[in-house]
């Protein structure tokens, strides 16, 4: 029996030791899409339900290497970036979108937690502003992020609007500010500035603390749907609605806060 063609989406970002987000949390969305998922690894974490204990980063080398080995070979139709922690490793990565023509780029700013914590130094801020962000083809700040990249407060749906089309100047083809971190009517709602306009994305609130991996789940997502050859709108509002019942199907894991239920149609099937 032949099987038909499969679609290749790439990966290159963090480990996370619990399972909830980064590298483990977007193989497991590429595979609910039935996208052959591949991976580039920045950075092991040490890390659980409670929080990160330790971080070693690669060598930027490393992440070339891995980057070169699966182009080469397999090929690939969307990316996402996640962690890159340091300056070496976002130039690293930039460099090798550019040289092997990786249209489809999902950026991931993970820059500041949702709790507002910044995790990367200013200089690496900087070169995935000048290098990395150019190149994507949406950019997903959570409200802190979007904060630090458009220079203003955000509190209102205006400021939101405002912050994404002030980020689109920085070169990214658009910007899908998400409004995870936001309060009360806001929480949840998203919105994306296309280049012209800017579209609301609303849906279901979910009730609960298990929220690990929402950021890198939407854009893993988001590349996976793209890679499968959805437009970037269609692909933005089918990452939405996954992560939506992810979240009804959260794992109350661990003593802190668990992940997201990447894999709900086998929960769905057991219940």
């Amino acid at each position: 029996m032949t099987l038909p063609s499969v679609k290749i989406a790439l990966t290159i970002a963090g480990s996370d030791s619990g399972g909830g987000a980064g590298i483990q949390a977007d193989l497991r969305t590429f595979a609910f899409h039935c996208v052959h998922g591949t991976s580039a690894l920045t950075c092991i974490t040490a890390q659980n339900t409670l929080g990160v204990t330790r971080v070693d980063a690669l060598p930027p080398e490393a992440v070339t290497a891995q980057i070169q080995a699966v182009v080469q070979d397999i090929g690939v139709q969307a990316a996402k970036t996640g962690m890159l922690l340091n300056q070496g490793i976002i130039t690293a990565v930039s460099e090798q979108v550019a040289a092997c023509q990786i249209s489809n780029l999902v950026v991931d700013p993970v820059m500041v937690s949702r709790t507002g914590a910044q995790l990367i130094d200013d200089v690496a801020i900087d070169a995935l502003k000048t290098l990395l962000i150019p190149q994507a083809i949406v950019l997903t700040p959570n409200r802190y992020e979007a904060q630090l990249l458009s220079g203003i407060e955000i509190n209102t749906l205006e400021e939101m609007q405002t912050a994404a089309q002030r980020i689109a100047e920085l070169g990214a083809k658009s910007v899908l500010v998400k409004g995870g971190g936001m309060t009360n009517a806001l929480r949840g709602v998203d919105v994306w500035f296309d280049g012209a306009q800017c579209e609301t994305f609303a849906a279901q609130r979910i009730d609960t603390k298990h929220t690990h991996g929402t950021g890198c789940t939407l854009s893993a997502a988001i590349a996976a749907n793209l890679a499968l050859g959805k437009d970037l709108r269609s692909a933005i509002k089918a990452a939405k609605d996954y992560v939506t019942t992810a979240l009804e199907y959260a794992l109350a894991i661990g003593q802190g806060q668990g992940p997201v239920g990447h894999f709900f149609p086998l929960m769905q099937r057991s219940i």
